[in-house]
């Protein structure tokens, strides 16, 4: 019976083969030129078995007494085929020292049994299928961390080939390392921005899905700062250069997904130990297992089975007891959910941050630009004795000669080009605001010190912002309220990281208190630092570092240069990768491609999800091993359960690693 099963097993390895070598004869099968070889090895080995098993022993021994020779002879020509590569490696790891790895366990297994089956005249079956099933789950592991590897490079497929060029009239593409700061490059429709810059020239629609993980196109027209890796949908675009093509953005996060394999994490560290201990570990206990019982025996203790049958448990404890599932799965796990973090547009510098971020239980907020957009815009007209629309115009107006942020909110607000002409007598009054004749019309426009400076009557404002308080011809016309505006994620990006169980939320703004405490209630903020300088930041994050539970996280996000020293010095520093400042996203270990706070919930999600795959893989596989190696060392389990434990667990594990690349429903 068994050896119908095991004929049929063969049987099923061939077709399965021969199927995969037709699919791989596709452009587009994604299977390497390495694998098609490894398959058809497979395939020739499984066939050739095949035949050797339907003619069986005896029709060797038609040959006479040469026939044992010819029939061995034939097996050892199948082994080649299916293992020369694993013996080239054991020896090639002894040659350098570096004994015991899978390569050698597989290689004295099943030369071993190759051996035991000389000595009793026996079947070489088991040597050969062992090596087979081996090479069977090598190969579907490389085709699947090849998989994982082609997914995530698919996805990061944003680095730019040229950039156009203009010269006396035509376009010339050029290598964008050669673009110098401050040129002037096109970019046409499906074409790929190749460096970051300002529009100056054209309007378009931008997929920035490679990015960011958004699907959903932005427009960008003249005045629009633009990052690279985006792909131009529509309009053409003249892009004025801010940055050289090594400083932007997608050779930064290029440099990050490449890099990120440099950091381990803890759980890989300790799977890199537990392999250099556990393998020896288990060769030792092997050798013990094909003496001492023998020994044993000979001063005559009770043991019945021979020589031949602990040898044979030996090499057999040694093909169950090989470390691959987890010393492939482990770092694959990390790899995947970083490639998946990638996909919705969260760069994870390294498995280690991955780790960390899946333990965070503090999340600490910078406001302006983390929570909030960081531009001013005109939120409210209060008390107005005209059209709202007559007394923006008239601020605008008065405000046009200056740069500060404040009369930009308001030109927008204004939403028109300015007419200098109509402006005359501008005076600044410094601290207090502005007093300028528009059309004819004396108009001032500033906070309640230049009201009381002109002696006018001005009526308070209870909202939180910049209040403008505009007088028009000596007589008070209302006020106008500018604040920074609020992110539309922001609030649901608190609730999120709520149900993902990060118990506390802090901000820290250098903002008055009275700004600070109103955005903090709007989003539910749990507590709130206002008026901070840089350092003032630090020291905040130090005391909350020291009050955290010890096996907790604490993150920081953050985007301008202030922040770098925060992000430096959390458990986490979080940056926002679209509008941060190069400062913040080199001292970040997470960036957010789209500067959306909701993303970090997903990251943490993903996090948790890959952590649960790692534990996972690491549980079954030590728990399949040790089952397997007390079956095979008590004499219930032969060689067949010895490669399900190596190579079984090994699929299985690998494929379960990969699921932490799939993260949209997360």
């Amino acid at each position: 019976m068994q050896e119908w099963i095991e004929t049929g097993l063969l049987a099923v390895v061939a077709v399965l083969a021969v199927v995969l070598l037709l699919i791989g004869q596709k452009n587009n099968s994604g299977m390497t030129r390495k694998q098609k070889v490894m398959l058809g090895r497979i395939l020739a080995a499984s066939l050739i078995l095949l035949m050797l098993q339907y003619l069986g022993a005896e029709a060797f021994d038609q040959l006479g007494a040469a026939g044992r020779w010819v029939r061995l002879a034939c097996y050892l020509v199948d082994y080649f085929i299916i293992g020369y590569d694993i013996l080239r490696k054991a020896f090639k790891g002894i040659r350098n020292g570096q004994v015991f790895d899978e390569n050698f366990l597989m290689a004295v297994a099943t030369v071993g049994a190759f051996a035991l089956a000389i000595y009793e005249n026996g079947d070489y079956l088991e040597a050969i299928a062992v090596m087979l099933f081996y090479q069977v789950g090598e190969w579907f592991q490389s085709y699947a961390v090849g998989r994982s590897r082609r997914n995530i490079s698919d996805l990061m497929d944003i680095r730019p080939d040229y950039a156009n060029i203009e010269k006396d009239g035509r376009l010339e593409k050029v290598d964008p390392d050669e673009v110098a700061v401050g040129s002037i490059i096109v970019v046409q429709p499906g074409e790929k921005v190749p460096i970051d810059g300002t529009v100056v020239e054209g309007s378009s629609t931008l997929n920035t899905a490679a990015l960011t993980g958004e699907s959903l196109p932005r427009d960008t027209k003249a005045g629009d700062e633009v990052i690279s890796g985006c792909i131009n949908m529509t309009g053409v675009l003249k892009i004025k250069t801010s940055k050289e093509f090594g400083e932007s953005t997608v050779s930064k996060i290029l440099d990050l997904v490449e890099n990120a394999s440099s950091r381990k994490s803890k759980s890989e560290d300790f799977i890199s130990k537990f392999a250099r201990i556990y393998t020896p570990a288990v060769c030792y206990a092997a050798l013990v297992l094909a003496i001492l019982p023998p020994v044993i025996r000979i001063f005559g203790l009770g043991l019945s089975a021979g020589w031949e049958t602990w040898i044979y448990r030996a090499l057999t404890f040694l093909v169950a007891s090989c470390p691959c599932a987890l010393v492939i799965s482990i770092p694959l796990s990390f790899f995947a959910g970083i490639g998946g973090a990638s996909k919705a547009g969260v760069l994870v510098k390294g498995s280690n941050y991955l780790e960390n971020l899946s333990k965070t239980k503090i999340l600490v907020f910078d406001k302006t630009g983390t929570l909030t957009k960081g531009v001013f815009e005109v939120n409210g007209i209060h008390h107005s004795e005209m059209e709202n629309a007559k007394l923006i115009e008239y601020a605008a107006l008065a405000e046009s000669a200056s740069s500060h942020p404040i009369s930009k909110s308001l030109q927008k607000a204004y939403g028109k080009e300015i007419d200098r002409s109509r402006v005359s007598d501008i005076r600044e009054i410094s601290g207090n605001g502005v007093i300028a004749k528009v059309d004819g019309v004396e108009v001032a426009a500033g906070n309640d010190k230049l009201m009381d400076h002109l002696g006018i009557r001005y009526i308070p404002c209870h909202s939180v912002g910049t209040i403008i308080h505009m007088a028009i011809d000596g007589k008070y016309a209302g006020h106008i309220v500018i604040s920074d505006i609020e992110k539309p994620h922001s609030r649901e990006a608190i609730r999120a990281l709520r149900a993902a169980g990060v118990q506390k939320s802090v901000m820290l703004t250098g903002d008055a208190k009275k700004v600070a405490d109103k955005v903090a209630a709007d989003l539910g903020i749990d507590q709130v630092y206002s008026e901070l300088l840089p350092a003032d930041k630090v020291e905040k994050v130090e005391e909350l570092l020291k009050t955290k539970p010890e096996k907790s996280r604490l993150a920081f996000v953050g985007d301008g240069i202030n922040d770098a020293p925060v992000l430096r010095r959390a458990d986490i520093g979080i940056a926002m990768g679209a509008m941060g400042s190069d400062a913040a996203i080199e001292a970040a270990d997470i960036v957010l491609m789209d500067d959306d706070p909701l993303k970090i919930s997903k990251a943490i999600r993903i996090s948790r999800k890959c952590l649960r795959i790692v534990y996972q893989n690491i549980v079954f596989a030590i728990s399949i091993k040790l089952i397997c190696l007390v079956l095979v060392a008590l004499g219930f389990a032969n060689m067949w359960l010895a490669v399900f434990a190596d190579v079984g667990v090994m699929i299985i594990a690998v494929f379960n690693a990969i699921r932490a690349l799939f993260v949209k429903n997360l």
